[in-house]
């Protein structure tokens, strides 16, 4: 364990570069999680302390080390359909509005990101389930392929995962449904595999959350859950006005279940839609 670690001043310097490269904040309570997940690669770059290590990483034209420990230090915590309120939700009520005017001939396509989207868990139960509904006609005269859903992260590691659409025993199980598995996913070796079909409805992209959203254009659903948690204020409070930005006008957010957006009026309304609350963004 590199001594700097019981350093402040040294362990203050790579929280603060940790916020910069991820926007995560860290308090100094959480420094055993920099020790965990950061000791051993510090120790392999050679670096004599944390300074130094800092050092290496600024000084890396190729990103590869910033990379290595956006991925140490984010949380990929995922699961499929997590959390089963906003599911039934979109189920019985959004995705049947938003389907409403394909139907009606008044524009081509519903456009979905799921931001921070780790390894794809998510915005795959949503094609999953925009599949599902269109299957079962309870979307009808809507094709699956006219909803575009966009993963992001900022992990590159966490994102090849999601593309190749490959999971473990353990990822398998996590939130889904042995009807779902049985449907949509073949047993290849120890891992499943997704249906192609499936796989091909979601685009993945990098994007860091403290970035500009307005290379995706807009959107008509977002997804950004369970990780302004870990945000400071201010930078809570621009990322949802970027947030705003990147919705139409009317369009919904989706928080997670411990997130609000109450503090900020001028910027949504919160919507009840069955029992899970969306953020519509007012006009």
């Amino acid at each position: 364990m590199p001594a700097s670690f019981q350093n402040p001043t040294d362990l203050a310097l790579l929280r603060h570069y940790v916020s910069e490269a991820c926007c995560i904040h860290l308090g100094e309570e959480k420094g055993y999680l920099f020790e965990a997940r950061l000791g051993a690669m510090i120790a392999q770059s050679g670096a004599a302390d944390i300074p130094d290590f800092v050092r290496l990483a600024r000084a890396d034209l190729t990103g590869r080390l910033r990379d290595r420990i956006v991925d140490a230090m984010t949380t990929h915590e995922t699961y499929w359909f997590r959390d089963e309120r906003p599911w039934t939700s979109l189920r019985q009520h959004l995705l049947p509005a938003l389907a409403a005017p394909l139907r009606q001939g008044l524009k081509t396509r519903v456009r979905v990101l799921c931001a921070a989207c780790s390894s794809g868990q998510e915005p795959y139960s949503l094609a999953m389930l925009i599949d599902t509904l269109c299957a079962e006609g309870a979307l009808p005269g809507v094709r699956p392929e006219q909803f575009e859903i966009i993963g992001t992260d900022v992990s590159a590691g966490t994102l090849m995962l999601a593309a190749n659409g490959r999971y473990n025993q353990i990822e398998i199980v996590r939130g889904l449904g042995e009807h779902w598995r049985q449907r949509y996913f073949t047993a290849v070796g120890p891992v499943w595999a997704l249906n192609d079909t499936i796989r091909r409805r979601v685009t993945f992209k990098r994007h860091n959350l403290q970035d500009d959203l307005k290379p995706f254009g807009q959107v008509d659903l977002l997804f950004c859950r369970n990780v302004a948690i870990y945000f400071e204020a201010e930078f809570k409070r621009r990322l949802f006005q970027r947030l705003a930005a990147a919705l139409v006008p009317g369009g919904h957010l989706l928080l997670g279940g411990s997130e609000s957006l109450l503090s900020h009026p001028e910027l949504f309304s919160a919507v009840t839609l069955g029992e899970a609350v969306f953020y519509q963004r007012k006009p």
